[in-house]
């Protein structure tokens, strides 16, 4: 598709982070053989993960998306214009910590990638709304390396202990089989099993 490799070189000449290629490959791979009907992102950027996610819906499948900042919003909107995806993709306009509770669908996959400081939450929202077999990815979850080492300045204090606890909760949890791969920035693939 063409369209789509144009918005994402658009994404990385504006320095707007999307998913890096050896990450959105690993994700495909999981997409491909689950064919979900109902994914659920938080952190929808320019739209450009979302768009590369739809390729693998089951036929009359849907993306929800959440997304707090105007610019984004707008370049979104008309990213999946330009696509054709605008049925396909619904934009939850807002900030995720306000809209996750407001939510009862039921998803087979969550994709988190918003403020690494509310992991944790973002987890906690997720694990209500995953169904049994259903996948939590959660990306730049090692932070540039920062998770794995004994960081401790202080501007990016919060986002690394809070992606820690992010990780402890998802290898701890009994409900769910977890990995922690090292492509891109990290990415945490927890699978809800019970």
């Amino acid at each position: 598709m063409e369209e789509l490799e144009k918005i994402k070189q658009k994404a990385l000449q504006d320095h707007i982070p999307i998913i890096m290629d050896d990450t959105l490959a690993v994700m495909e791979k999981y997409l491909k053989e689950s064919k979900p009907e109902k994914i659920l992102e938080i952190g929808t950027a320019v739209g450009y993960s979302a768009m590369c996610f739809s390729k693998f819906l089951a036929p009359n499948g849907r993306i929800d998306t959440i997304e707090r900042e105007e610019e984004m919003l707008k370049q979104a909107k008309e990213n999946l214009k330009k696509v054709g995806l605008e049925d396909k993709v619904h934009i939850y306009e807002g900030d995720a910590v306000e809209i996750l509770p407001t939510l009862n669908e039921k998803y087979d996959m969550i994709f988190i990638d918003a403020a690494k400081g509310k992991y944790p939450f973002f987890l906690a929202e997720a694990l209500r709304m995953i169904k049994i077999n259903g996948i939590i990815f959660a990306d730049n979850i090692l932070y540039k390396g920062y998770v794995l080492s004994d960081y401790n300045k202080h501007k990016q204090r919060t986002a690394v202990r809070n992606l820690r606890e992010y990780i402890k909760e998802v290898e701890e949890n009994e409900f769910l089989e977890t990995q922690i791969l090292e492509v891109g920035d990290g990415l945490a693939i927890s699978k809800k099993i019970k």
